[in-house]
């Protein structure tokens, strides 16, 4: 086995999610723990996500911390809670990304234009390299057509959810689902669990 095919079958896939509208309910600019609330059937959706072989990993825009309304230590415990919630359910994520830029925003630091910022891939490409990620037997789920990373590269799919965003432009996506559920529903009658594991 060549050095290159070695490094190949160590990648693993991903399921790529987005957070509010589609992981948690859409609200705006959420700032405090009681505003993140867990969608009906998420951690049993995470869970059988892990079952199938699947790294699951958040990418997130949150201009809160740009606008000023949040600082980066507030969004961290947001998401440790996020994180407790999700367990107490039986679902988990390996990781959180986000970008906190907004060009718009008023914090200094923050305020600018960035490469993170969905949908540009600097958060994509930050997570497939912290964990190893085989993009063409990954997965992108989110609420807008900018969480799909069309430019990004062939995937095994790209789903949108029906609980956050007006979808007005679906194209692009293979499904369009009522929410996470479906969307992990979709993912595991098409692979089963183990099956991403033998290349």
């Amino acid at each position: 086995m060549s050095a290159r095919n070695a490094e190949t079958s160590e990648l693993r896939p991903a399921v790529f999610l987005d957070r509010d509208g589609t992981l948690i309910e859409e609200r705006s600019y959420p700032t405090r723990p009681e505003d993140i609330v867990p969608l009906p059937g998420v951690g049993e959706a995470l869970q059988r996500l892990a079952s199938a072989g699947f790294l699951r990993i958040v990418l997130t825009n949150q201009s809160a911390v740009a606008r000023g309304m949040l600082t980066e230590k507030g969004l961290a415990i947001l998401h440790e809670g996020l994180v407790q919630q999700l367990s107490t359910h039986g679902g988990g994520l390996e990781a959180i990304y986000y970008c906190p830029h907004h060009p718009d925003g008023i914090a200094a630091g923050y305020n600018h234009v960035c490469s993170c910022r969905k949908p540009k891939r600097g958060l994509l490409d930050l997570a497939m390299r912290e964990h190893s990620i085989d993009l063409s037997r990954s997965i992108f789920i989110g609420d807008s057509r900018r969480d799909l990373f069309l430019d990004a590269g062939p995937s095994a799919g790209r789903l949108l959810v029906e609980t956050g965003h007006s979808l007005e432009d679906c194209s692009g996506a293979d499904a369009v689902v009522p929410s996470i559920v479906e969307a992990v529903d979709w993912v595991i009658e098409r692979f089963a669990p183990g099956q991403l594991d033998r290349g």
